[in-house]
């Protein structure tokens, strides 16, 4: 568990996690509405090299980055505004894993078998307005995470 203070705190843990991000790697975040996913996400895209602002994906639902701009080629998804999971396929995101990485807002709407080797990323508002962070990893994240 990781308590997030701040903003800035968010942003520099995503920043560090980007530095560590590979081709076929899977990023679910999840938590409530300003839980601080979509800020996780962005300091997840500076530590991959972007350095624009990123905006949210809630309506785009797939938001592309790519080199030279990142690293690797990554997609930011946001899938709150999914409702039946066989919309999913539409959305090409397997494609995605061939070159890049993957970093997904609400991934709770995606079969569970899908993020079995993904960093799964929690983020709950605490009492005192911290964020506290919690996670799960899968085999391909045992050598990276947790941050050290």
């Amino acid at each position: 568990m990781l308590v997030l203070k701040d903003e800035h705190a968010t942003l520099d843990v995503g920043r560090k996690l980007g530095a560590l991000i590979g081709q076929g790697d899977k990023i679910a975040l999840s938590g409530t509405l300003g839980a601080g996913k979509t800020t996780l996400a962005r300091g997840i895209l500076a530590g991959l090299g972007y350095g624009e602002e990123v905006p949210s994906p809630t309506f785009a639902i797939v938001q592309q980055y790519e080199p030279p701009e990142t690293r690797i080629p990554v997609a930011h998804v946001d899938l709150y505004r999914i409702d039946d999971p066989e919309e999913i396929p539409e959305l090409g995101l397997d494609d995605v894993l061939e070159v890049g990485a993957m970093i997904v807002e609400w991934p709770d709407r995606m079969p569970d078998v899908f993020w079995r080797d993904a960093l799964r990323i929690d983020l709950e508002i605490t009492e005192d307005g911290n964020r506290r962070l919690t996670w799960s990893a899968g085999d391909a994240w045992k050598d990276r995470w947790p941050l050290t």
